[in-house]
């Protein structure tokens, strides 16, 4: 209980030292420690994650603490391309899991301007024919006054 305190009252202070080495890598290339390994995974073994070991890696990872010689080995690598000024970390290939959050306009300007012209005919419209429903107020909230009691002359 007292090790999950003194995590969130420090997260930067890692009990395991791999698991730290871990994390500063995946900082380096501003992605998340599970995306780290499964870049790691990718980069030993040649091949993405099996979708049914994604669970298990998960576990042992983030549960059990325990951080795979794969995972060590590719953080190390990372960790000394940074110290000899050699990590680009807008590189594609460290962003090959990331979600791509652009949205994106199907049928862009010209769409848009017909739908807002449509909506606003719509709108006014309505108000058009609310106005003459009314039959001649003379004000929009109440008291509402007739232009008869307004001007009894007329």
């Amino acid at each position: 209980m007292s090790s999950l305190f003194q995590t969130l009252m420090r997260p930067d202070r890692e009990e395991c030292a791999e698991r730290a080495e871990v994390a500063r890598a995946a900082n380096l290339l501003q992605i998340g420690e599970f995306q780290l390994l499964q870049l790691a995974y990718h980069d030993w073994h040649g091949e993405d994650v099996a979708p049914e070991a994604i669970n298990r890696l998960f576990r042992s990872y983030m549960i059990e603490k325990v951080v795979p010689h794969w995972a060590r080995h590719y953080a190390r690598r990372i960790v000394a391309l940074d110290e000899d000024g050699m990590l680009d970390d807008r590189e594609p290939r460290y962003h090959r899991y990331d979600v791509d959050t652009r949205t994106h306009v199907r049928h862009g300007v010209r769409q848009f301007c017909i739908v807002a012209a449509a909506v606003t005919v719509c709108i006014g419209g309505a108000l058009w024919i609310s106005y003459l429903a009314a039959g001649g107020n003379t004000a929009v909230l109440p008291p509402y006054f007739d232009e008869h009691e307004l001007n009894p002359k007329r």
